[in-house]
């Protein structure tokens, strides 16, 4: 099974078509984030038989040059309040310096796949692209890693990733979950989870070399 596999067939389901439609008309009166070459970057970078570790978003961020294909990261200076949390938790579970930039793309070659619910969203319109087929897809692509024989761990922060969770049925899998790393509920349960490093001890036990969380 390959990404390419899961994608060609849902291009081809009438619900897609549709989702694409509806992107072409978008296009033609705003700005679509991110750029259409980056709207499945992250299968491009974490290739299916590589996929250690899922962390689910909810959709890119709505600032221009912000989104660049990846749940969470940026290639902005100026990082997301979430990250920016991301960041606090990370340094503390590890002990590892503060990452020098917003980009994650060193997470996704190291086998962490980061992946939104919805992959494109107007610009300065959160959500703006909910219920439009993306959660469709979505589902299939979480589906199919859930049947996968490898021990994953899937990384579910806040409501909207939990509410995946349902998918999740194999007794293989590592499923840890917290609040949002958002300033609004990072202190409710996502402060002090520790995600990386029961992230590594999970695939350590199970004879599957680390993620190597380091971005400094």
């Amino acid at each position: 099974m390959t990404w390419n596999d899961i994608l060609t067939e849902e291009f081809n389901k009438a619900y897609f078509k549709e989702l694409l439609d509806f992107l072409k008309k978008e296009e033609l009166i705003t700005t679509i984030l991110p750029k259409k070459e980056d709207w499945f970057k992250a299968f491009k970078l974490t290739p299916f038989d590589k996929v250690k570790v899922v962390i689910i978003g909810q959709d890119p961020y709505h600032g221009l040059n912000q989104a660049h294909g990846l749940a969470f990261s940026t290639l902005e200076e100026k990082l997301p309040p979430s990250l920016k949390n991301i960041f606090k938790e990370l340094v503390s579970d590890l002990q590892v310096n503060y990452p020098k930039n917003g980009n994650l793309t060193k997470w996704a070659n190291e086998g962490v796949l980061l992946l939104n619910t919805i992959l494109t969203v107007s610009l300065s319109e959160p959500l703006s692209h909910k219920n439009k087929g993306w959660e469709l897809f979505f589902e299939r692509i979480i589906s199919e890693l859930n049947k996968n024989d490898r021990p994953l761990v899937f990384i579910l922060w806040g409501n909207n990733a939990i509410y995946y969770e349902k998918y999740l049925t194999n007794k293989k899998h590592l499923i840890h979950k917290s609040s949002h790393p958002s300033p609004l509920s990072a202190r409710v349960s996502f402060f002090g989870s520790k995600p990386f490093s029961k992230t590594n001890n999970f695939l350590i036990k199970n004879n599957v070399k680390p993620i190597n969380w380091d971005l400094s």
